[in-house]
């Protein structure tokens, strides 16, 4: 398994990055590697909120998320496959001064042991990540409502 965590601090209030995380058909606008999400169940977003999610990157796929945990303002759990991974995402939000404190944890099973190579893998994603949490503190604090 590969696991990392990346935390960023965002000046919103964590209601806010809650609400736009949460309907992860924002995805797109701040992660490079997807290219669309569409919730596919019906109704508000809640626990078993299904997405179908298109990625360009590792290689070109579509991919089928599911919300496990929501507490409002504060978590958001997501599993489903992410590329070649069983994945488990979980985004903690917490008040920091003016704005909020995001951890984003992933916990990565690959189809496979990648032995060392692993590493090298689990590194690149964080880093990967990483950019893409920075990405997302720039939309936010840019006036997402």
């Amino acid at each position: 398994m590969i696991r990392f965590s990346n935390a960023i601090n965002i000046d919103r209030q964590p209601a806010d990055v809650y609400a736009y995380l949460a309907d992860l058909e924002h995805t797109p606008e701040w992660n490079w590697a997807i290219t669309s999400s569409q919730q596919v169940t019906p109704g508000p977003i809640a626990v078993g909120t299904r997405y179908r999610q298109t990625r360009s990157v590792p290689r070109p796929g579509v991919e089928m998320l599911e919300i496990t945990g929501l507490e409002p303002p504060r978590r958001i759990d997501v599993y489903g496959k992410i590329g070649p991974f069983d994945a488990r995402l979980s985004y903690e939000l917490a008040s920091s001064g003016s704005g909020t404190r995001l951890t984003n944890t992933a916990e990565l099973d690959p189809p496979l042991p990648l032995g060392p190579v692993g590493n090298v893998v689990g590194g690149r994603i964080k880093a990967s990540v990483a950019e893409n949490l920075g990405v997302l503190k720039t939309v936010l604090e840019g006036g997402f409502r």
